[in-house]
């Protein structure tokens, strides 16, 4: 079927718009007219190359849409259901079996490898070319999407479709890294590294905890007044003040827990040193390819814990409408964060999350 998709030619190319050729589902796949995409950092590290997605092809995971035709075999949603896209997973690993599908062993070809795990793709130019697709079993940049159905969150139809997609992805990794990972226990003190959508999704979600201190730093004022708004009880302005030291003194010695949500080196290395013994540092931000993070061996051999966090751990059914039922509730309003661009606008969408003056793009495909 011809369906309109966002294509990137090149590595630092721009995102094209044009009509290419989509597949008919497969078994296990499900076809989404796709209402609306978030627009995460991720997508553009890719572009860029830190993620080794093979160009030509079609970048977009945080879809959300309309199921259209189911593939054989596919029974758990049907065709009119209203879904958000989540992300790949096997199903028969050790790490899906064990209720952990964001580290499928199987998840850098899943998400990144541009084809279908028997090698196909199921996206190509007019001409017969054939274009990476899947990304994040998705590539939601498009007007329509072929995505394996399990990956699939059934959401109901009162809900705004170009609200949810970010819910697949930048927003999930924030909160559910709280709520799934550090559950921060009464009393505890969080630092979170980056008021961005992620981090201040973090914000959102600690508000739900027992942490009595929630610290956000940034290096803008406009967004630790965001922070402020959703939850952080105290901010740092990091152009201003050593952020480690800072930390400290709110706290009266080492937080409990910090977040890292920027993926700068640097930072990472303060946010390590913002925690002491027996605190957890977790690291979710996107590092550049060959990045490296050095850290002081005695102190973190004294009981600190560094992890790292992919896409808010757990299973995306139950943490996405988790999310949905806060915000219904009034306690996560991620939709503060969205800004809207229709598809063709999607270079100034990328643009305005780039220089800070978004938050969260979502572009909506008509």
């Amino acid at each position: 079927m011809k369906i309109t998709a966002a294509v990137v030619d090149e590595l630092h190319g721009s995102f094209g718009l044009r009509d290419v050729l989509l597949d008919e589902p497969r078994p296990g796949e499900v076809l989404v007219r796709v209402a609306a995409t978030g627009i995460c950092h991720t997508d553009s590290i890719t572009r860029h190359g830190d993620l080794p997605f093979p160009l030509p092809g079609v970048l977009g995971h945080e879809g959300a849409g309309v199921v259209e035709a189911l593939g054989p075999g596919v029974d758990h949603v049907q065709v009119g259901d209203h879904v958000v896209l989540g992300w790949p997973w096997c199903g028969a690993c050790r790490n899906c079996l064990d209720g952990q599908p964001r580290y499928c062993l199987r998840l850098t070809d899943l998400l990144v490898g541009g084809r279908r795990p028997d090698g196909s793709t199921a996206l190509h130019d007019l001409d017969g070319t054939p274009l990476s697709s899947h990304f994040f079993g998705q590539s939601s940049f498009a007007t329509k999407a072929i995505v394996p159905a399990r990956g699939l969150v059934p959401v109901a139809p009162d809900l705004p479709l170009d609200l949810l997609g970010p819910l697949a992805c930048g927003l999930s990794t924030g909160a559910g890294a709280v709520l799934n990972v550090l559950r921060p226990h009464v009393g505890s003190a969080l630092v979170v590294y980056g008021a961005g959508s992620v981090g201040l999704a973090a914000i959102m979600a600690a508000r739900n905890t027992g942490a009595t201190r929630i610290i956000a730093v940034d290096r803008h004022a406009s967004r630790l007044s965001l922070a402020s708004r959703f939850g952080a009880t105290d901010t740092i302005e990091a152009t201003g003040a050593d952020p480690v030291a800072a930390v400290h003194e709110i706290c009266g010695g080492p937080a409990d827990f910090s977040l890292e949500c920027t993926g700068v080196v640097a930072v990472c290395r303060q946010a390590a040193d913002s925690v002491g013994m027996r605190g957890v540092c977790a690291l979710v931000g996107g590092a550049p390819a060959g990045a490296t993070v050095e850290l002081d061996h005695l102190s973190t051999l004294w009981g600190k814990r560094i992890i790292g966090i992919l896409g808010g751990e757990g299973r995306s059914i139950p943490l996405i409408t988790t999310l949905i039922e806060l915000h219904r509730q009034g306690r996560f309003p991620f939709d503060e964060l969205v800004t809207h661009f229709p598809f063709e606008r999607i270079e100034e969408a990328f643009a305005a999350a780039h220089s800070g003056a978004v938050l969260k793009p979502v572009l909506r495909m008509s």
